[in-house]
């Protein structure tokens, strides 16, 4: 049940299927949602595209501190949210967009089906931005990241193998967060993941190199004792929750002085798909090892820098092809 819920305490609204229906002019904003993620529920999407959609509300949530009546869903409502995440959280305008196209989406919908009076979504739209930049770690980060895990416990084992799985595969947090031990495939050096367990609802399967089978083959044998169906686990065999992983990031990064730079799993994702094209990788292998579908997607993760860009100009300037003729 999404944590809003308890906040107004709405407990059941999903699953209640004899509960009072509202009229139009009755319904609150969080109803409104969920008759939208009934909608959405119907297209199909993934479980985590889903979640995503319950995450962003769920920061409006804290930032409305209670139900919104119809009456109070405003313009300026949305707009001060906007205001709340640039001046007082001090949010990015990447990410303040990614939260409100979800509420734009949710207006839409909810004037669409009758449910509001005004285009409220047309009045609040996203912010012009600079085509960002994705940061990326440089070897010599990611190395001091792996210097600061103590592999001798077993938490720091773990980390240590997720972090190779995450800069071999370059799987999201969710595909990560949520492998299975039967789809690891040590023999052909493969990873399977399942339909059900990518943004997509496409099943890949994603290499993985010696250094990673390595590791993996010692961690399984080391984790047989769980007995579970899950890949990495927390200390007591459970399964680790997306935030703890975000904050273990975190505190590695601490620990390894690096400061200037978001440490999350999109990082790595990044990281890792700047270093196979670096290291000679071409982008249609990319675009599979990553499950895109659009090709225009994969161009962000090959963005270079200005010193990148001069390692590869040294090693392929077209003079070579000149003066290197007798």
């Amino acid at each position: 049940m999404p944590s809003y819920l308890s906040k107004t305490k709405r407990k059941g609204l999903r699953k209640a299927p004899q509960r009072y229906v509202a009229t139009r002019e009755e319904m609150s904003m969080i109803e409104m949602f969920e008759s939208f993620m009934a909608f959405k529920q119907t297209e199909g999407l993934s479980k985590f595209t889903l979640d995503d959609y319950y995450t962003h509300f769920r920061w409006f949530m804290e930032y409305a501190q209670t139900d919104v009546s119809r009456s109070e869903m405003t313009v300026e409502l949305f707009r001060g949210y906007i205001s709340y995440m640039l001046n007082d959280l001090g949010v990015t305008p990447v990410t303040v967009n990614l939260r409100i196209r979800t509420l734009r989406a949710f207006l839409r919908h909810s004037y669409n089906e009758g449910l509001l009076d005004t285009p409220i979504h047309e009045k609040f739209k996203p912010m012009k931005t600079d085509q960002e930049q994705i940061e990326a770690f440089t070897p010599s980060e990611v190395k001091r990241l792996l210097n600061v895990i103590d592999d001798t416990l077993y938490v720091g084992f773990r980390d240590r193998a997720m972090i190779y799985v995450m800069l071999d595969t370059l799987v999201r947090a969710s595909e990560l967060l949520n492998m299975k031990r039967e789809n690891v495939d040590l023999k052909n050096g493969l990873i399977r993941l399942e339909a059900g367990q990518t943004k997509t609802k496409r099943s890949r399967d994603v290499p993985i190199s010696a250094y990673t089978i390595k590791l993996l083959r010692q961690y399984i044998q080391e984790t047989e004792d769980f007995n579970e169906d899950l890949l990495f686990l927390t200390y007591d065999g459970k399964q680790i929750a997306s935030n703890t992983w975000r904050k273990r990031l975190l505190d590695l990064a601490e620990k390894a002085n690096i400061h200037n730079k978001r440490v999350s799993q999109h990082t790595f994702r990044h990281t890792g798909a700047l270093f196979y094209i670096m290291n000679g990788g071409d982008p249609f292998s990319l675009q599979k090892i990553l499950g895109h579908t659009d090709m225009s997607m994969v161009k962000r993760y090959i963005q270079m820098s200005s010193t990148d860009i001069k390692r590869q100009h040294n090693s392929y300037t077209p003079l070579k092809s000149v003066l290197k003729t007798k």
